[in-house]
């Protein structure tokens, strides 16, 4: 996972949101198909547990359709929640 394209979250003055600077999109690959392309937001989900190991991302392969879950440590959490990208917190 890149960063994100296009619009960049928390771009201009302070408190701007990711929607006002345009839409958003994310580089990944595919862990089944190795495809690498270009996700918007709503394509990706985020969970943040308790620990690293129950912290992650997924999101579907436009490719493949496997479902790909990938780790998520601070920086990509901090540039998926930014981005706008759907978080559920998990206990």
């Amino acid at each position: 996972m890149s960063g994100p394209r296009g619009g960049h979250a928390g771009a201009g003055s302070p408190g701007r949101s990711a929607a006002a600077a345009g839409p958003v999109a994310f580089k990944a690959a595919c862990t089944e198909c190795r495809a690498r392309f270009e996700l918007d937001a709503a394509a990706l989900r985020l969970v943040i547990g308790g620990s690293r190991r129950t912290t992650f991302y997924s999101f579907t392969c436009p490719r493949c359709g496997s479902t790909v879950r990938k780790p998520a440590g601070e920086r990509i959490v901090e540039l998926l929640t930014g981005g706008g990208v759907s978080t559920l917190r998990s206990v």
